[in-house]
């Protein structure tokens, strides 16, 4: 208990209580932009000439939101159709939190300014339904360190660790991208590696819920490297873009809100490399336990770029040593896999039967709807931090 308060208390560090800005329904439900001090951000950075590859389902560049946000991208499935074919609308959902512009009443993402190169991979139903039978994982992530983003950003895992995906990560890599992933949402069960995000050269993204808690489902076998905002986050109910759906955006949404965090800091500095990024992002982020100590469940913190852009905090460190291996970033990484953290507060504890993800096929989103295991859920109502951390976190909604 004293653990999860602690946390909570890490995300109130840069909560300033204020007024809900008036906003379309949508976006009302984006707790976390008020959370993270977003308008403020915007005032001084939107991102603004960052690129994020979005490697997933396929980003459909006509929404309200995403209009004139997407740039020429890749589809690596060999399937009918191209990258602005979405077939599920996940992906659509990431790029409209990590780019879109709000309008019409639309997501709105934290880094608005940047832009967004989608690659379409497959997942397993599309695969099933394409009679697909090798992964094209490897191929999607060539082919977005291939594009001129700056940050690539993945919401999709599997539990196989397959030698091709590792050498296309340490590819990315030695192109200079920033690359985040998301952990999984089966942390309350089999609570499996997942990759890519397990990769030594992958920042492993976890869930967090408005009280600064590592969601329940948020796995955590030693692959988080840092968290996000995830738990209570809309998106798409699917492929037909007639609505958005409540429920939990999990770590898929974590991953698209960190990577769009990360823009906003590269953005005030075009001038670092994705390792000065990376690291002042660990830097600033929120935590009650000892610097260079790294929690199982929450990594180095609650991700706040706010830091950083608002208060010129976090040291960028050795432009060329990758905080996450401790390697030159143009050499091979030590291991094959992320070490466990030291630090471990705050276990997440099981949601109600309604907030259990769907086990979903061989590679898997991470977060969103429930067709393609993406997960459903219902956020906790803050209670005992209600009138202290939450009245200061309602200064932003969104992220």
């Amino acid at each position: 208990m004293l653990g999860a308060l602690a946390v909570a208390a890490s995300w109130s560090v840069v909560f300033v209580a204020a007024a809900q800005p008036a906003a379309a329904d949508t976006q009302a439900k984006q707790w976390y932009l008020s959370a993270m001090q977003a308008e403020d951000m915007w005032k001084v950075t939107t991102g603004e000439g960052i690129k994020v590859a979005v490697i997933d389902t396929g980003v459909n560049p006509s929404t309200p939101s995403l209009q004139g946000q997407v740039l020429k991208g890749v589809d690596v499935t060999g399937a009918p159709g191209d990258e602005t074919d979405d077939y599920h609308g996940h992906g659509t959902t990431m790029a409209e939190l990590i780019a879109g512009t709000g309008k019409e009443g639309g997501l709105k993402g934290l880094a608005p300014g940047s832009k967004i190169i989608p690659v379409r991979m497959s997942d397993g139903e599309f695969m099933k339904k394409n009679s697909t039978i090798f992964s094209d994982t490897a191929k999607a992530i060539r082919a977005a360190a291939e594009t001129d983003a700056h940050i690539i950003s993945m919401s999709f895992g599997s539990s196989r660790y397959l030698d091709s995906n590792r050498e296309a990560v340490k590819y990315a890599e030695s192109k200079g991208k920033l690359f985040l992933a998301s952990v999984g949402n089966e942390g309350h069960e089999s609570n499996k590696r997942v990759y890519p995000a397990s990769y030594p050269e992958v920042v492993g993204v976890a869930s967090a819920d408005r009280k600064g808690k590592v969601s329940y489902y948020s796995q955590h076998s030693g692959s988080v490297d840092v968290a996000s905002p995830g738990s209570d986050v809309p998106g798409w109910c699917d492929s037909s873009f007639k609505s958005y759906c409540d429920g939990d955006g999990g770590t898929s949404a974590a991953a698209a809100i960190a990577s769009a965090s990360a823009a906003l800091v590269w953005s005030l500095h075009p001038d670092w490399t994705a390792n000065q990024v990376l690291n002042v992002l660990f830097d600033t982020a929120g935590r009650d336990w000892k610097k260079g100590e790294t929690s199982k469940y929450l990594g180095h913190g609650l991700i706040r770029p706010s830091m950083n852009v608002l208060k010129g905090k976090g040291d960028p460190g050795d432009p060329d040593i990758s905080p996450l291996t401790k390697e030159r970033t143009t050499g091979p990484a030590d291991s094959s896999e992320k070490p466990a953290g030291s630090a471990s507060p705050q276990p997440a504890k099981n949601g109600t039967e309604g907030d259990k993800p769907v086990a979903a096929e061989e590679t898997k989103s991470s977060g969103d709807e429930s067709q393609l295991g993406l997960i459903l859920g219902v956020a906790a109502v803050v209670v005992v931090l209600g009138g202290v951390a939450y009245a200061v976190v309602r200064r932003r909604k969104a992220a």
